[in-house]
């Protein structure tokens, strides 16, 4: 969730340190602040609220320093506030926090019981006090204090700690929470994201799940789980500033709608031979004899990522002819799924690092049965303990509501399901060059639906105004009514259910009158007749109509207040199509009431707490 920064032995790590957290403003947070090592004493500033605030307070009291540490923070023990905000400093030991300690109210009723006096009501400070103990207390040094601390905490946390009487050096730790170490000449840049590192160097390393850093001056020395020494060598990445750059849109998010198309053509583009017109996904044909005796698919995800798998459900069993289970992942964790030792477990997640994801990944792993990967992060820790892994190829998604990601994930579900097909002999040539046709298509297709932005953007004045918005759609298309309220929910904060459509008379139908929004999902397919017979029920009760359908479809214009018309494509690729007004729908509404569009209230673009 937070965004997390540190720096040591550049002269301007202040600036680094902040403009590092700019570039994680992303995730999600509530106050920030920053504290550097002046070579004699930590000086440290916080803010509530955005980074602006801590800006402002920093011209006034700008600090000095090569050493330092900095945290954007979203709330889970304590509300918004200074008090609460990181780095949290005890008795000289500083230190920033990124995740959630579930044993804290033992820690904190025994820190108590020892005479400690508690400044803030976060779980990250107790961190610092233990540390503390076992410094002064206990004259253990640095990196053993951090030895006999960490088996103490229960949960997830990625750590930067300093001390004030080690002027030259910091450790770094991580449980769970992504954590990237960037090595520049004889400096170290480390943060929770690689967009706080790339504009000083490509050099970098993760510090991988229960791994410790020890830097010195200018070197540096990892140690695992045991706290023996190991050595990790940098690798250079290929990511370049310009990449999270707005281009012109006015946000972040509305760029992001509009990179789509071509984010679809990179998903795809691995994976299939145009000459061919064939699926060849290289990295699964390892797998291919596993994958032919396949009896079961289990996808596993969270949010925007759970409803991309809903829409898988009917890939794979339509056309790979596997039966397929769909789970929210904090469900799946815990209800002690039965798995069949023949089935594969998919698990999508956008940052590769969401918790409920991971644990759900684990828990695969643990009954022997075979997990694959959906992820936009190489190198994140869904993709490293995957037996398969595929990559969104979304590029960098700032906004975080998510977007491009749902499409990618949406094009590899289709390549995987027409995959698998092949490799039982359900698929035959003629209807896998098909697929790979209809799948190449459809950048363009999505070029031409984005031309209904100028209509959300006229009418978001008189939409903002309705009470509420029911998304309805049915088959294939019920996933992306229930995105589509997501997406409103996210950033109108507004009411919004999905239903599939044959629902509405089994209670929703009770919400429905002149104040009513309806959107509904109609293309042309097989449900086509009794999705329109249900859209007749919602206007006869006063329902105000929105509706994405097929181009030339009359009928669906004339029952509808507004219609938004779609290339006629297969049933498959309607969802490709059929997302982006309701995104467009979203993103407008909100920022005509004036919300920040990039960055919802309360959210996070990567969940990497329960």
């Amino acid at each position: 969730m937070c965004g997390i920064v540190g720096c040591l032995g550049r002269e301007d790590a202040q600036s680094v340190i902040v403009n590092g957290l700019k570039a994680l403003e992303y995730r999600g947070y509530d106050s920030a602040g920053v504290a550097i090592h002046s070579g004699q004493k930590i000086n440290r500033v916080r803010a509530e609220g955005k980074l602006i605030n801590l800006q402002e307070k920093l011209t006034e009291q700008s600090l000095p320093g090569q050493l330092g540490i900095g945290h954007t923070r979203w709330a889970t023990h304590g509300a918004p506030s200074e008090k609460n905000a990181h780095p949290h400093t005890v008795g000289g030991v500083s230190l920033v926090h990124n995740g959630i300690i579930e044993n804290y109210a033992e820690l904190r009723e025994n820190l108590i019981a020892q005479g400690a006096q508690l400044n803030s009501d976060t779980d990250s400070e107790l961190i610092a006090h233990l540390i503390h103990h076992e410094i002064s207390k206990n004259k253990l040094d640095f990196i053993e204090a951090l030895k006999v601390v960490t088996p103490r905490l229960r949960g997830a946390y990625a750590l930067l700690v300093m001390s004030e009487d080690r002027p030259g050096e910091m450790l770094a730790t991580t449980n769970g929470p992504p954590l990237v170490v960037g090595f520049s000449e004889d400096s170290f840049i480390l943060a929770s994201d690689l967009l706080a590192i790339v504009p000083y160097t490509k050099n970098i390393a993760y510090v991988t799940e229960y791994e410790t850093v020890h830097f010195q001056e200018n070197k540096y020395q990892f140690y695992d789980k045991n706290f023996t020494s190991f050595i990790k060598e940098p690798q250079q990445i290929n990511w370049t500033d310009d990449l999270v750059e707005k281009a012109g849109y006015s946000h972040f998010m509305l760029k992001e709608i509009f990179e789509q198309p071509r984010s679809m053509a990179k998903s795809l583009e691995p994976h299939i031979n145009v000459e061919n017109q064939s699926i060849e996904i290289k990295s699964l044909e390892p797998h291919s004899e596993f994958l032919q005796n396949l009896e079961q698919v289990y996808i596993v995800a969270c949010g925007t990522s759970y409803y991309s798998g809903l829409v898988g459900e009917y890939l794979f069993e339509k056309i790979s002819k596997v039966s397929c289970k769909v789970d929210i992942a904090s469900e799946f964790r815990y209800r002690e799924p039965k798995l069949n030792p023949n089935s594969l477990v998919i698990l999508i997640s956008q940052s590769g690092e969401t918790a409920d994801t991971l644990a759900a990944l684990r828990l695969a792993k643990k009954s022997g049965v075979k997990t694959m990967s959906i992820c936009n992060v190489e190198h994140s820790s869904l993709d490293r303990e995957a037996d398969m892994q595929l990559y969104m190829n979304a590029g960098v998604e700032i906004g975080v509501a998510s977007t491009k990601a749902f499409i990618c994930s949406l094009s590899l579900l289709n390549l995987v399901s027409g995959f698998l097909a092949k490799k039982k002999g359900v698929l035959n040539i003629v209807d896998e060059n098909h697929l790979v046709a209809s799948l190449m298509a459809t950048p363009s297709h999505m070029e031409s639906v984005l031309t209904c932005d100028k209509f959300f953007a006229e009418a978001a004045e008189h939409l903002k105004k309705y009470k509420g918005f029911l998304y309805m759609g049915r088959g294939v298309n019920f996933p992306i009514a229930l995105e589509g309220a997501l997406k409103l929910k996210e950033l109108a904060y507004m009411h919004a259910e999905g239903y599939p459509a044959g629902e509405m008379k089994h209670g929703p139908l009770a919400l429905i009158d002149e104040e009513m929004a309806v959107v509904m999902i109609a293309p042309k397919d097989d449900l086509y007749e009794k999705t329109i017979s249900n859209l007749e029920t919602a206007k006869a009760r006063g329902g105000q109509i929105i509706s994405v359908g097929a181009v030339n479809d009359n009928k669906l214009k004339e029952l509808s207040l507004n219609f938004l018309p779609l290339p006629e494509v297969d049933w498959n690729i309607n969802p490709f199509l059929s997302v982006i007004p309701v995104q467009l729908l979203s993103f407008h509404v909100a920022n005509a009431l004036g919300h920040d569009v990039d960055q919802p209230r309360n959210l996070a673009k990567s969940v990497t707490v329960e």
